[in-house]
């Protein structure tokens, strides 16, 4: 085996002589490297390397601190709910009988769906009291009866019009909270009415031209001993 060479420690060309101050000058050390010969060689410059592409800096910076509580985001729902379809049965004009709900019974004229799904319909009030409101078709049966709507305009009504209006609560001053408040009842508004009276009055002309359909109407449905609802014709 060839004998290990011993491993000589290496000298600055530019000793120190105290900490800081070298003992030959910059000039010195120019010669004594050779960067005059480095310079001459490359047409009195200095070499230079192309200059790496910066690194791209991102737009909006991480954040250095983080909350110590869970930062809720909204769920993105990407489900576009598909319109309700309608019933076979149930097609404007069509007498539907109410199942459920304060007009239980009644029958009432189907108008037009909207885009919620829910039925338009009216009694019409005049006659057996049902205004116009808004009912799901799965509480309410189909007859086989129709009335004549062609006259009825109903392009006002959408979801929009039967939404509730938000009313403030007034704050009780020192003298009102120990009184007893009087209950406000809630007053259709005038416009509300006229717009029951522009749909009924073509609609009530139309019933009052078809024999004995004005008394079908105001007749509430119900069911008798001994009759049975699956055999019944609507």
């Amino acid at each position: 085996m060839a004998p290990k060479k011993e491993r000589t420690a290496q000298v600055s060309r530019n000793p120190n002589l105290i900490r800081g101050i070298g003992k030959y000058s910059r000039s010195k050390m120019y010669h004594k490297r050779g960067l005059w010969a480095i310079k001459a060689k490359n047409g009195g410059a200095f070499p230079c390397h192309a200059k790496k592409p910066a690194a791209e800096v991102p737009a909006v910076k991480a954040p250095k601190f983080y909350p110590a509580d869970d930062v809720k985001k909204p769920l993105i729902n990407k489900h576009k709910p598909k319109p309700t379809k309608l019933r076979a049965s149930v097609t404007p004009g069509t007498v539907l009988i109410i199942l459920a709900g304060r007009f239980k019974g009644k029958r009432v004229v189907f108008l037009k769906q909207l885009s919620s799904g829910l039925l338009l319909v009216t009694g019409p009030f005049k006659i057996n009291g049902v205004p116009l409101r808004r009912v799901n078709q799965s509480y309410v049966i189909g007859t086989s009866t129709k009335v004549d709507i062609s006259g009825v305009n109903v392009e006002k009504f959408d979801d929009k019009y039967f939404a509730k209006e938000v009313q403030k609560k007034k704050k009780k001053g020192e003298g009102e909270f120990f009184e007893a408040e009087k209950e406000e009842k809630n007053v259709l508004p005038q416009d509300k009415k006229d717009d029951q009276k522009t749909v009924d009055t073509p609609l009530i002309k139309a019933i009052e031209g078809v024999a004995d359909l004005k008394i079908y109407l105001a007749a509430r449905f119900s069911l008798k001993q001994g009759m049975k609802p699956h055999e019944l014709l609507f």
